[in-house]
């Protein structure tokens, strides 16, 4: 996907947003922020971007997110159950309708056999429904991040066209 293209579809998403009134954020461990720049590329996203929540570290997953640290120790900071935890926690924290949560391992280092380098969990909140998916990447650091991106924007972009 080229970045007109993810233009294009971040001002249908805008569209869909502004037209249910719902405000969408983020809270964003391997994107650093990734997201919520690209969100605010676009002129008016005001009007249906609240703000993000960057959650690099686990004591922000924690303290800020309200991530259980027996989700961490359980199951890692990436995981399907933090992902949703995640997105819980950035929807109650910003009071959002709509909401996205990355975290994942963009590397070159960090991987493992279980969860290897490009390894990302992206969950979602629209209203009451929760979800993540999981997605193993490939490429360098900034391929890992800027897929992780635009599969945020466009399955949240799909599941509100449905």
């Amino acid at each position: 996907m080229h970045i007109p293209e993810l233009s294009t579809q971040i001002l249908e998403l805008g569209e869909i947003l502004r037209q249910k009134k719902y405000m969408l954020g983020t809270a964003e461990s391997c994107t650093g922020g990734l997201i919520s720049m690209l969100l605010t590329e676009v002129s008016g996203s005001s009007d249906w971007f609240k703000g993000t929540i960057v959650s690099y570290a686990n004591e922000v997953k924690e303290s800020i997110l309200h991530v259980p640290h027996e989700t961490l120790l359980q199951h890692g900071a990436v995981s399907e159950q933090t992902a949703l935890a995640m997105v819980q926690g950035v929807q109650d924290a910003l009071q959002l309708q709509a909401a996205i949560a990355v975290t994942g391992i963009a590397g070159p280092t960090g991987g493992t056999k279980e969860k290897p380098v490009g390894t990302v969990w992206i969950g979602f909140a629209l209203g009451t429904q929760r979800f993540a998916q999981h997605h193993v990447f490939s490429g360098d650091r900034t391929d890992v991040r800027y897929q992780t991106a635009m599969a945020a924007i466009s399955t949240l972009l799909h599941e509100l066209k449905r």
